[in-house]
C-alpha cells in the first residue's frame, strides 16, 4: 500500500473515536477514553486488568492499535467494555 492510498483511507478515521457493533448488532460510537479488558499479558499490562484507551491509531498494514498509557498495543489483546 502506498502512502497516498493510506492517506486516503485515514482521512475518514479519527484517533479519538471508534464505531463498534454491540452483542445485539447495534452500531455505537465510542469516544476516547474508553475501557477495555486485557485478554492476555502484553507489555506492562496484565491479563484481567481494565485500562483506558486514550487514542486509536492504524498501522501502515491497516491494523488497529490502541494507545494506552502512552504505549501502542494491537487491538486483539483487548475486549472493549460497553
Amino acid at each position: 500500500m502506498t502512502d497516498h492510498e493510506l492517506a486516503e483511507i485515514l482521512k475518514y478515521s479519527s484517533p479519538k473515536e471508534i464505531y463498534v457493533f454491540t452483542w445485539n448488532n447495534q452500531l455505537i460510537q465510542l469516544k476516547c477514553p474508553f475501557r477495555v479488558l486485557v485478554l492476555n499479558n502484553v507489555g506492562w499490562l496484565l491479563k484481567g486488568q481494565i485500562v483506558l484507551v486514550t487514542e486509536i491509531k492504524v498501522t501502515s498494514e491497516i491494523k488497529t492499535v490502541y494507545i494506552i498509557e502512552m504505549n501502542a498495543y494491537y487491538y486483539y489483546h483487548f475486549e472493549i467494555l460497553i
